[in-house]
């Protein structure tokens, strides 16, 4: 039975978009309506417990057989918002990133080829019959892209140290239109600024990933399980978000020395948690 690596799931950061109920069209609206009346509704930690359960199988089971009717929920101004797992949508497109997350080896004994063959082909023929199908979550391993920090602002973040049995919590929230006009202006000095290349491809992307939903959605940037790689202190004192939106002010007003600054206590605070990673 393969052991499963704590580089898949466990220590990871999450994008997520949560809609409200209008967004969805019957009979969907009626399900997440009722769905949110559920006293017994999974959490966080339930859904990351599921995923790695199916990995522990022989063989494994890459992609769920069925789409997760569960979702994350929460009320923002008075509306119902709902952002669904789709756990198998997002583990097939999760199988097209494992070759750049886990060497070969690695990924052979956790995923074995022809698993990964027959998830492919299963995901091609789903997608033929949906090619309209987006996630309501992004994840990231080990690390928060830096164009995730852009969508949010440091007065959004909200830090919890967490207590016996309640695991720490560092996360923003944000209204949907407040995330795409700071998409909009970044790319704006970016692309003034700089040249093309991984940073803009990057929020071009997540820029685009944002249009598809309703614009009184809200946007969340949670560090999920990163929280557990790193001491209180160095949680307390990440304030990742100021220094991105530091950086592109500078870059906007010609300061090239301040965003060079603001840029290396981000390159500094993340080297602790790609450390953590080449141990693991």
């Amino acid at each position: 039975m393969p052991k499963v690596s704590s580089v898949i799931v466990p220590y990871a950061a999450y994008l997520r978009v949560y809609e409200p109920l209008a967004a969805f069209p019957e009979p969907e609206r009626a399900h997440w309506e009722r769905y949110a009346r559920r006293p017994d509704r999974p959490s966080y930690q339930d859904e990351l417990r599921r995923s790695l359960a199916d990995l522990v199988p022989t063989p494994p089971v890459a992609v769920p057989v069925h789409e997760s009717g569960d979702a994350f929920v929460m009320e923002a101004d008075g509306v119902l918002c709902v952002c669904p797992w789709r756990t198998r949508l997002r583990g097939w497109q999760a199988l097209d990133d494992l070759d750049e997350e886990l060497p070969p080896t690695v990924l052979d004994a956790v995923l074995p080829p022809v698993v990964r063959r027959q998830a492919a082909q299963d995901y091609e023929r789903w997608l033929a019959r949906n090619p309209d199908a987006r996630p309501w979550i992004r994840t990231a391993t080990w690390q928060v892209p830096i164009n995730w920090f852009v969508l949010v602002s440091d007065e959004e973040r909200r830090y919890d140290r967490g207590t016996a049995g309640v695991p720490p919590l560092l996360r923003y929230r944000t209204p949907m239109v407040q995330a795409r006009r700071r998409v909009a202006r970044g790319l704006r000095t970016l692309r003034d600024t700089m040249d093309e290349g991984p940073l803009i491809d990057g929020l071009v992307d997540v820029g685009r990933w944002l249009e598809e939903f309703h614009p009184r959605s809200v946007v969340e940037l949670d560090y999920g399980g990163l929280v557990h790689t790193l001491p209180d202190r160095h949680l307390e004192a990440d304030h990742s978000a100021a220094d991105v939106a530091e950086g592109i002010e500078a870059l906007g007003r010609g300061d090239g020395e301040r965003a060079g600054e603001a840029y290396a206590r981000l390159v500094e605070r993340w080297r602790a948690v790609r450390d953590r990673r080449s141990t693991n």
